[in-house]
C-alpha cells in the first residue's frame, strides 16, 4: 500500500465469522487502518486491541445510518451475507464503492434471486413460494417430484432438504418451519423467513467460483470443483478442489453464466461467491452471493507473491487494481469437516495422523460446544487443507486425512421442565 496517510477500511462480520481475525492480520501488514462493525457487542474477542462497532442485524437500516454517521471510511468489506446487505446500505451512504443495496438484497433472497435470473433469460428451475403458515399437505399437492425446499434467507445449504413424494413433502416442510421459528432465526426479524421456496430438483455436479467485481465485469479468481454428489436429502458442501477438472469449455460456459447472473443482480463492486450446477452442457445458477468464500475455506486460495484471498479483497476495496494477479501454482483444496450428529462436542482423536496426510488440520469445535448436523446446523467441526501438484491428489489426501479423524461428541438428553414438558 501506498505510503502517508492510512486508509480506513470498514469490515462488517457476524459473531459466527472464522475470517475477522486474518483481515486483521492483513489489514495490519498493509498498513490499513480497521474498524469493525459486529454484532459481538461486549463479548467480542477483540483482533484489533480497539472496541468494535456494535451493530444489530434486525435493524439493518439503523445500524447502516450510525456506522456512516461515526466515521468516514476509504472502503467496506463484508464476512456473511446479512453483513453483505448492511456494507452495501453503509457504502451507499458514505459514496464508496461497493455492491448496490438492492442487488445485495436480491442476491441473498433465494425468490428475488430466482426473479433477477428468470427476467434475464438464464435457465432457472421450476420455482414457487409457499407461506410459511400454509397447511403442508395442501401445498405438497401442487409440486412436480423430487423437489428442493429452501428457505429463502438462511445462507448456503442451511435448511434445504430434497422430497420425493408428497409424503417426504410433508415432514421436510414443518422441519423447515421450525427451523425457522428457532430463536436464532426468529430474533433477525427477517420477512424472508415468513416463506419456503419449493423447486425443481436440478441434477448435475456442483461447482463454487470465487470472484471479484469491478463496474459490473467479473474477475474470476478460482473455480472449485466439488467433487461429492449433492444429491439430497440434505446437501452438505465437504470438499472443494481448485483448479477445475472440467474441460475447457464447461469452465468458460461457468463462468459466462456467473457474469450474466452478476448483471442480473446488479452486483457492481467487490467480492462474489457463486454457486452452481452443471448438467451436460446446462449450467444451472444457484446462488451469487455479495461476499467472499465462508469459513476459513479461503486458505486454499492464495496467490502470487503468497497473497491470501483477504489481502485481494481490502486492496480491491480500497480502489487498487488487483486483475493482473492470479493464483499460485498447483493444486489446492478444502474439506468442511460435516458434523456426524447432534450432540455436545467433547474432542477428537486422530489429528497428528491427519497432519501426516493433509498440510493443514485446524478443528474449530470447542469443547462443551452443542453441533447439529445439517439442515438446522449451521457450523462445521473444522476444516482440513492440501496442496499439490495435481486436484486429483489433494482429494486423495484430503479423504485420507478425514478419515483418521475421531470425534467424540455427547448425546444431549431431553430437559424436562417442573411442569412436565419435555424440551
Amino acid at each position: 500500500m501506498a505510503t502517508g496517510t492510512p486508509k480506513r477500511l470498514l469490515l462488517v462480520a457476524a459473531t459466527t465469522g472464522y475470517q475477522t481475525t486474518i483481515f486483521a492480520e492483513v489489514a495490519r501488514r498493509l498498513g490499513v487502518e480497521v474498524s469493525l462493525a459486529t454484532d459481538r457487542c461486549h463479548v467480542l474477542n477483540d483482533p484489533w486491541g480497539d472496541q468494535a462497532i456494535p451493530v444489530r442485524f434486525e435493524a439493518l437500516k439503523e445500524s447502516a445510518a450510525a456506522l456512516a454517521h461515526g466515521g468516514s471510511f476509504d472502503g467496506v468489506v463484508a464476512v456473511g451475507d446479512r453483513p453483505a446487505y448492511l456494507a452495501a446500505l453503509v457504502a451507499e451512504l458514505l459514496g464508496v464503492p461497493f455492491h448496490p443495496p438492492a442487488a445485495a438484497a436480491a442476491a441473498i433472497n433465494k425468490f428475488a434471486a430466482r426473479e433477477c435470473f428468470r427476467k434475464a433469460g438464464l435457465r432457472v428451475p421450476m420455482y414457487s413460494r409457499v407461506a410459511l403458515d400454509q397447511d403442508a399437505e395442501a401445498a405438497a399437492s401442487r409440486f412436480q417430484y423430487p423437489c428442493v425446499l429452501k428457505p429463502l434467507g438462511l445462507s448456503g445449504s442451511r435448511g434445504v432438504i430434497r422430497a420425493n413424494s408428497p409424503q417426504e413433502f410433508v415432514p421436510a416442510f414443518e422441519r423447515i418451519r421450525n427451523l425457522l421459528k428457532s430463536p436464532d432465526v426468529a430474533q433477525l426479524s427477517d420477512p424472508a423467513s415468513d416463506h419456503i421456496q419449493v423447486e425443481t430438483f436440478l441434477p448435475g455436479r456442483e461447482f463454487a467460483l470465487e470472484g471479484l467485481v469491478t463496474d459490473g465485469r467479473l474477475h474470476v479468481l478460482a473455480l472449485f470443483d466439488k467433487p461429492d454428489p449433492l444429491d439430497g436429502p440434505y446437501f452438505q458442501e465437504t470438499i472443494y478442489v481448485s483448479p477445475s477438472r472440467e474441460p475447457l469449455s464447461v469452465q468458460e460456459a461457468i463462468i459466462q453464466a456467473a457474469q450474466l447472473a452478476v448483471t442480473a443482480l446488479g452486483l457492481h463492486y467487490g467480492p462474489v461467491h457463486a454457486e452452481m450446477r452443471v448438467d451436460g452442457d446446462r449450467v444451472w445458477i444457484l446462488e451469487v452471493a455479495p461476499r467472499p468464500i465462508g469459513g476459513l475455506c479461503s486458505k486454499a486460495l492464495v496467490f502470487e507473491d503468497g497473497a491470501p484471498l483477504e489481502e485481494l479483497i481490502i486492496r480491491h476495496a480500497l480502489g487498487q487494481d488487483v486483475s493482473r494477479t492470479r493464483r499460485r501454482d498447483g493444486a489446492a483444496g478444502v474439506m468442511m469437516i460435516p458434523v456426524p450428529r447432534a450432540g455436545i462436542y467433547q474432542g477428537v482423536r486422530g489429528v497428528d495422523r491427519a497432519e501426516v496426510l493433509a498440510d493443514e488440520v485446524i478443528i474449530t469445535a470447542k469443547q462443551g460446544q452443542p453441533v447439529l448436523p445439517l439442515p438446522e446446523g449451521n457450523t462445521y467441526l473444522g476444516f482440513l487443507f492440501a496442496y499439490g501438484q495435481t486436484p486429483s491428489r489433494v482429494e486423495e489426501r484430503l479423504r485420507r486425512a478425514h478419515k483418521h479423524l475421531e470425534f467424540e461428541i455427547a448425546e444431549t438428553l431431553p430437559v424436562v421442565s417442573r411442569f412436565g414438558g419435555i424440551y
